[in-house]
């Protein structure tokens, strides 16, 4: 889970954690093809000056945030305006995969002992969930979303089939997911299908089309009324029904229940809740794709 605001962790803990997380992106960076630039002039990474650079402001807010959320923290850092780039795009391409190795390999087991130590948050409420919801969809625009979505308007994870892909490729590989998904679940002409999680409605289309019967739920008012809006407009309005409700309050048996970023949503602290929803829901011995 991310933290809730942009206020940089503090205390002695923050202080040694910020030291070795400094230490570990300074080497994680030494042998890629970027540049990491410090405000000292120290340069780390290649001598290529036209290779894509991180220029860091604020070096120990960085690594203040790093040591104590990790990726989150660093994305929250450029948030926060502490770091920049030359060209963002070319940076996190090389630099992502290159995180893992971070840690050191004898230290990775450590991360579940750390996240098993952390004071256990409560399961969130529909109030709380409702109000994460507002702030992630119904307070905003659904035209911020058509600036950076494809046209399927799908938010999570595409499956391209060549790389590098191009921006021209992005709605196939969504679509690409989509279908990946539904083959896995089985749903066919005549499956009842239960989606957790509506989106903008791309998967319900889809499986519509297949001939299921789709119930679609979503806690976001905006998503909902957009959904059914594309629903209709794909001619699949007697196959789809989408609920504005929460996910504890389904009732019903289902062929199959299919939820994208739905995991990520409910946060790991309600996983078991949410699965133990899922298994009361699908009918014994048949699929749920996640």
């Amino acid at each position: 889970m991310c933290s809730s605001d942009l206020t940089v962790p503090s205390g002695v803990g923050a202080a040694a954690s910020a030291v070795i997380a400094d230490r570990l992106l300074r080497r994680a960076v030494a042998p890629l093809p970027i540049r990491l630039v410090y405000p000292d002039a120290t340069v780390i990474g290649t001598n290529d000056t036209s290779a894509p650079a991180l220029v860091v402001n604020e070096p120990d807010r960085l690594a203040r945030r790093m040591g104590r959320h990790g990726l989150i923290g660093l994305g929250e850092s450029y948030m926060a305006g502490e770091w920049e780039s030359t060209d963002l795009v070319g940076v996190l391409t090389v630099l992502t995969p290159a995180l893992y190795s971070m840690v050191p390999s004898g230290l990775r087991w450590l991360k579940p002992v750390l996240l098993a130590a952390q004071q256990r948050p409560p399961c969130l409420s529909r109030e709380q969930m409702l109000r994460n919801v507002a702030a992630h969809f119904d307070d905003l625009s659904s035209d911020l979303f058509v600036e950076f979505l494809d046209e399927t308007m799908t938010y999570s994870s595409a499956c391209f089939d060549r790389l590098p892909p191009s921006w021209n490729d992005l709605a196939g590989a969504q679509r690409r997911k989509i279908d990946r998904l539904l083959d896995a679940a089985g749903v066919r002409t005549g499956t009842r299908l239960l989606e957790l999680g509506t989106g903008w409605g791309e998967l319900s289309i889809r499986a519509a089309a297949r001939g299921a019967a789709v119930h679609s739920v979503t806690p976001s008012a905006r998503q909902a009324w957009q959904a059914r809006q594309r629903v209709v407009a794909a001619g699949h309005s007697g196959r789809v029904r989408i609920d504005l409700c929460d996910y504890r309050d389904i009732d019903g048996s289902y062929d199959a229940v299919i939820s994208v970023e739905m995991i990520e949503a409910v946060g790991h602290h309600s996983w078991p809740d949410f699965l133990r929803t899922i298994a009361r829901l699908v009918k014994p011995g048949v699929a749920a794709g996640f």
